[in-house]
């Protein structure tokens, strides 16, 4: 099996999509994955999707908002930190702007007037590392290799400091089975009592939500669609009548069903 995901060599998604597939490639952007996924050319594409401190990833969020595409599996992996670099004598530190957010309180403790530097990921913040000894990187302290010392470990703000993976395939194989779903609601109308109306849906069948968020429809200002994550397969009844019921309430819109997946925690 064949998989892309976020690269270079050495990204948390890399790490994530090893477990899935022995082949990665890699694009440079959430989107470019998806839409690699969408028209056939990867059996399966990893994606991050949420960091328990930084939020939501609005990226992923609003291209699987855009693209027929199924959520197959559900990837949690612990995010572990190090401070990377030649030597200790840096000009700036290189990172993705979520791993340079996830250590902010490390940074204003020990480097309040270090510059920062947002790329394009982890690994590609360390490879600047590698080539430039006036830059240090924030990454996994495997990626160090034999080029970087590992200045620092564990320089997350949070011991807790977790992100959630979501495996995608072709629509046709989306599921109905497993504990976790995911569906997008567009309502395409804005009243008092709409978003209640969704959640009622699912609270009077007793099933929980794990997330539920709202993001800008880019049709006009004002106008949302919301993504919902719920502890039930879509096979239930119970999981079936809730989302029929928020169909009719978004009549004049729409709702996609990413599918139902299990989850697999992974540790590196």
């Amino acid at each position: 099996m064949k998989a892309v995901t976020l690269g270079p060599v050495g990204t948390y998604s890399h790490r994530a999509a090893t477990t899935v597939a022995d082949d990665v490639d890699f694009r440079q952007s959430v989107t470019g994955i998806i839409a690699a996924v969408a028209d056939g050319s990867y059996e399966r594409g990893v994606v991050p999707v949420e960091n328990s401190i930084e939020g939501s990833i609005t990226e992923s969020l609003d291209a699987l908002a855009d693209n027929g595409i199924a959520v197959v599996e559900e990837i949690v992996m612990p995010i572990r930190h190090g401070l990377l670099a030649q030597d200790e004598d840096f000009e700036q530190i290189a990172s993705h702007s979520q791993a340079l957010a996830q250590c902010r309180e490390y940074i204003n403790e020990h480097y309040p007037d270090v510059a920062l530097e947002a790329v394009a990921s982890t690994a590609q913040g360390v490879e600047r590392a590698k080539a430039d000894a006036t830059v240090a990187a924030i990454g996994h302290p495997e990626n160090a290799g034999a080029d970087l010392t590992v200045l620092a470990e564990n320089i997350q703000d949070r011991t807790s400091n977790a992100t959630r993976f979501f495996v995608l395939a072709d629509d046709a194989e989306r599921s109905l089975a497993g504990g976790k779903s995911s569906i997008i609601v567009y309502p395409n109308t804005n009243y008092p009592g709409l978003l209640l109306e969704i959640l009622e849906a699912f609270a009077k069948r007793n099933i929980n939500l794990s997330r539920i968020e709202s993001r800008p429809s880019g049709n006009r200002l004002g106008d949302y669609l919301f993504h919902i994550d719920f502890e039930a397969g879509l096979y239930e009844e119970r999981s079936e009548a809730a989302v029929d019921e928020v169909r009719g309430i978004a009549k004049n819109g729409w709702v996609r069903e990413l599918g139902s997946y299990d989850i697999s925690h992974v540790v590196f």
